[in-house]
């Protein structure tokens, strides 16, 4: 019963209901588009392209009221996990819990005996330094790949790992071009 209550009190917010209005006017609009393509099709000028969107409007029209139904749906379960879980909100605001992922953390770079000596102080080996996130796990994080088990391309390409050979013979070709127009100017310029 409660749950029903905090239902009613969902569809009827302002948020919701601004939801409501514009997934309705999209699905209205979406028809009048259809009804006008048909009609347009039939006249002598029309053509198969004119079927073709009067078939696809009401495509559209569908999958407005399915996108509806599915934020609805997982808001709704949101509510029904915080009824559960007590009555605190939920973590991330949108009746979930936040996780963080492995490969969003932040690390500084660290020094290490290899890198070479700046204005005559020897570097000293330094830990890895990031926002509120152990020492280990921002190693981790350094190397961490995405769920699919490809790195990020958003982080440095971690050792060991090559960029993936282009198949596209024309693309191949002008990487070539490029990198021997930078041979080329390196070798100019020195």
């Amino acid at each position: 019963m409660r749950t029903l209550v905090g239902v009613m009190r969902l569809l009827l917010s302002p948020k919701w209901m601004a939801w409501h209005v514009l997934t309705l006017g999209a699905m209205v609009t979406c028809g009048f588009l259809a009804v006008w393509q048909w009609g347009r099709a039939g006249s002598a000028m029309g053509s198969a392209l004119n079927i073709g969107y009067g078939l696809q409007w009401p495509l559209f029209a569908i999958f407005f009221g399915v996108m509806w139904w599915r934020f609805l749906r997982l808001e709704v379960a949101g509510l029904r996990e915080q009824e559960a879980g007590g009555d605190e909100p939920p973590a991330d605001g949108h009746g979930g819990t936040v996780t963080a992922p492995a490969t969003t953390t932040t690390t500084a770079t660290t020094a290490t005996a290899a890198e070479p000596e700046l204005s005559g102080v020897p570097a000293q080996p330094a830990a890895p330094v990031a926002a509120g996130v152990p020492a280990a796990a921002a190693a981790t994080a350094e190397t961490a790949a995405t769920s699919s088990g490809r790195p990020s391309p958003f982080t440095a390409r971690p050792a060991g790992v090559s960029a993936p050979r282009a198949t596209d013979p024309q693309l191949r070709a002008y990487n070539e071009e490029l990198a021997r127009l930078a041979a080329r100017q390196e070798e100019t310029s020195s």
